[in-house]
């Protein structure tokens, strides 16, 4: 299933883009400086298009001694993504926190945090973000109401994981890319439709051709190559 070709230029745009400050922002007065910049979470979040995720990204200034480093400026660029704020200075433990706003093309982001370094230039730290389209954001429903309770190792209120009591064990996680992006659209639509033995796959693989329609299981695996890590090859796409 290929992606758009819009997703192609969104994503040309981001790397162009990822330098640019948002505009009618002032820039704040460093205190302080680093010498490396890490992500400590908010990273991989999956929303619409368009949308607000659901965490903060959350990055952290470090001294060339390990410590953090309170009041340096860390400023965060990628283009069609709304920051807030844009640019910050790092808290007493060498934080800061961002709302992201998703642009309104689905497709992989590549989020740009840097902070000055006292010697000159800049020290980096790049984050994933994926806005899912209309047919991905159906893909990832459906996937959460019938898949993920047995691809997703992680229990919730709402779920009880059955991931390790499968046989063969530990089924392959939807985002496991190494394993599903060698696998062609066709092949991934005949497993859900028809079951794990149709492609001579787990038997404990249900046959959801009786439950979803042609256009649904097409979702789920649109589903499926927007969240793939590492990411789907677009040449892929069948």
């Amino acid at each position: 299933m290929k992606r758009t070709a819009t997703c192609s230029l969104v994503l040309i745009l981001i790397l162009s883009g990822c330098t640019r400050r948002q505009a009618a922002h002032p820039l704040p007065t460093p205190k302080a400086y680093g010498t490396l910049i890490v992500e400590v979470s908010g990273g991989k979040q999956i929303a619409g298009v368009g949308s607000k995720l659901p965490d903060p990204l959350v990055v952290q200034v470090n001294g060339a001694d390990g410590n953090p480093v309170a009041g340096a400026l860390v400023s965060f660029r990628c283009a069609g993504l709304v920051f807030n704020p844009p640019d910050a200075l790092a808290d007493s433990s060498g934080q800061v926190s961002v709302m992201v706003q998703l642009a309104g093309i689905p497709g992989s982001y590549q989020i740009l945090a840097e902070t000055p370094k006292s010697s000159g230039g800049t020290a980096t730290v790049t984050s994933s973000e994926i806005a899912l389209g209309y047919q991905q954001k159906l893909g990832k429903e459906l996937s959460e109401k019938y898949c993920t309770v047995c691809h997703d190792p992680q229990s919730t209120p709402e779920r009880v994981s059955n991931f390790d009591n499968l046989s063969p064990p530990a089924p392959h996680l939807f985002t496991d890319g190494n394993t599903l992006n060698p696998m062609s659209d066709a092949d991934l639509i005949k497993i859900i439709a028809d079951g794990g033995p149709a492609l001579g796959k787990s038997p404990q693989t249900p046959a959801y051709r009786g439950t979803l329609t042609t256009a649904e299981i097409k979702a789920v695996v649109a589903y499926l190559r927007a969240i793939a890590d590492p990411p789907y090859p677009v040449a892929l796409g069948k």
